[in-house]
Formats: C-alpha cells, structure tokens, sequence
C-alpha cells in the first residue's frame, strides 16, 4: 500500500482531537471524515487544528462508514458504543483503532478479536502509555537486572475530574497501570482485588453483563476511589490507588526490588523515570541501608501518541499484529478489569482470573 492510508475517525471530544491532529498531520494518513453527534466539536476541531475543505464533517456515523472511501477507522468514543462501532467496521472491511477500553464485556473483546481474524484486519487498541519511552527505558532496566529481585509494585493515578458518568474510576484509569505492570513483568494477573467508595454518583451504576447503563448492582452508583490489589503468577503484587475525586494529581508508579525502586512519575517532565538505589545490610541483629543513591534514567523525548498512530499506520502497511497493543492484549486487560469489579461488587472478595 503506497497511497496515504484513508481513515475516518469517530469523535471529536478532548481525546479525538488529538488523535485527529497526530493523524490529520501525518504524511501516511489522509483523514477522510470525522463524525461526532455533536457538530459544535466538529466545527471547533475543524478551527483549531485549520482542517481543510476536503475533510468531512459529520454527525452520522453510520453515514460515514457506508458512504466514505476508507482503510480504516479511529474510534474515540465512550466505551459503551465499542462494540457496535468497532463490528461494524471490522464487518465492512476496515481496519480499526480503538480507544481503551476494547469493550465493557469480555465476551464482546473476544468477539471482536475473532472477527479482525476472520477478514484479516488489524484490531489496535490505544493504550498509549506502552509507547511512552519512560516504559520502554524501565522495561530495558529491569530485564538488566538492576532492581535485584522483584518484590512489589504500587502506582496512584489521581486527580480532581474529569468525572466519568459511563463507567468507575476503576475502568477509567487502571488499564494504565496494570498494562505497564503487565509489561514490565511479563506476566499475567492471575488473581484480582478491589473496594471501592461512591460518593457523586450514589443512583449511577452499570453491568457488565448487561449493555444498558445506567442499572444497580451491589455497589450502589460508580466508584470514585477505588482500591486494587493485583497478583502475577509469581506471586508478585500491585497495589493500585484510583481516585477522580482528589486534588492531589499524582502518576506515579513503582516497581520495587530488592537492589532499588524504579519510579516512573510522569508529573515529572524533565526526569520521569529515576532508579532509587539501596539495600539493606545486616547489622548485628539489625539491617542498616546502603548503597542509597537517586540516579535520573535519561528518557528520550517523544510524544507517545504520535508514536501509536504511526504503529497503526505501519501495522496496515504490512498487516501485521503490534506486539504490545494488539485486540488480544487489550482483551486480556479487560479480562483483569471484569476481574476488578467483579471483586468490587462482591466487596472486595478475591477473584482467580
């Protein structure tokens, strides 16, 4: 394929403009239309990022996906649409490229993954942070061996809206964390814990085995802190702290071995990525530290989104699957996640995964 890849991109709300300006901008793409039910962001996007005439603006999806001349389809739409917007183009021949979460149901993620199978298409999902060059750099870190052996993780990822009124904080924002776990390790959760607390939306909740929002389940309305433990079949755990409902905005997560901690802190523009060194010695009957040193991991700069539009781009060039942001990697995160609030609806019961 020598032609500019032609894509239509469904939304235009906070995230959909930026995938529209990485992909509008770039010299394998020709963005062919842009949907969203609101045309007010339709025409904002069109002037802020100086779109040109030959751009479509539409409020109909369907319009777009039936009429347009297309390769593939960018979806940056509430989670709830996926699984209609990604079957049907995946039925029409299209490759697509999803925002996280693939979808709310794990039935529905396997679907669609046996499907981009069946006509041969790419099935990408957004999970932008495995591109940041912090998680490839730590990743390189760690399989050096230079934390030692590893113990445990923990990471927070908080801050003071935006409110999701689909789906908890949960599902908001712990695909992050747990997809950089996954891929630091190389593992798989085996085992899932969480608790959580409502406070905004007492009367606001959804289920995954139904498509239909809102609905009660145990939890009554969706969680604006929540709590998870996550396990790997070594036996290593992550303890994740989630919250939209708090002023203090962290992103920060950590990997703790017995030689040092590896800190990615992504509030931390100039240095996001530090290698906290020490150990303990023992000291009579005692331990003492050693070896303490703060050492800057040199990052180099990038903007991670441009990196995933130009993987998507390249994966339909050669029809290739991406190694790290496939449809079966974000099932197997879903998986977790299902996991997750299954636990929490079950007040915090343990889940084998």
């Amino acid at each position: 394929m020598t032609n500019p890849i032609k894509v239509a991109i469904f939304g235009a709300g906070r995230w959909g403009t930026h995938l529209i300006r990485n992909f509008y901008q770039h010299p394998q793409a020709q963005v062919v239309a842009i949907a969203d039910p609101h045309f007010e962001r339709l025409q904002k996007a069109k002037e802020r990022l100086l779109l040109d005439d030959t751009v479509q603006l539409e409020t109909d999806w369907f319009k777009v996906i039936n009429d347009c001349e297309l390769d593939a389809v960018v979806i940056a739409t509430p989670a709830s649409t996926h699984y209609t917007l990604i079957y049907e183009a995946l039925e029409r021949g299209y490759h697509v490229f999803a925002e996280k979460p693939l979808t709310l149901k794990l039935s529905e993620s396997q679907s669609l993954c046996s499907l981009a199978k069946r006509h041969n298409r790419q099935l990408f999902i957004d999970h932008t942070y495995l591109f940041h060059p912090a998680v490839t750099k730590g990743q390189a870190v760690i399989e050096q061996g230079q934390l030692g052996q590893l113990r445990y993780g923990y990471a927070a990822r908080t801050h003071l809206e935006p409110v999701r009124q689909d789906v908890d904080a949960l599902w908001d924002l712990a695909i992050h964390d747990i997809g950089i776990f996954n891929t630091w390790l190389g593992q798989k959760p085996v085992e899932v814990q969480a608790t959580g607390t409502v406070w905004l939306q007492p009367d606001r909740s959804f289920d995954l085995s139904s498509p239909s929002f809102p609905i009660s389940n145990n939890i009554s309305g969706l969680s604006d802190v929540v709590m998870a433990t996550i396990t790997y079949e070594s036996g290593f755990q992550a303890f994740l702290h989630l919250c939209w409902l708090n002023p203090d905005k962290q992103r920060r997560l950590a990997l703790v071995g017995s030689e040092g901690t590896l800190i990615f802190d992504e509030m931390l523009k100039d240095r996001p990525l530090t290698l906290q060194r020490g150990y303990l010695e023992t000291v009579g009957e005692g331990w003492q530290a050693a070896g303490v040193e703060c050492e800057t991991v040199e990052v180099e700069p990038a903007e991670p989104l441009a990196e995933v539009c130009d993987r998507f781009l390249n994966c339909i060039r050669h029809n290739q699957v991406c190694s790290i942001s496939s449809g079966e990697i974000g099932t197997d995160l879903v998986r977790v996640l299902c996991g997750l609030s299954e636990s929490l609806q079950q007040g915090g019961k343990p889940i084998q995964l």
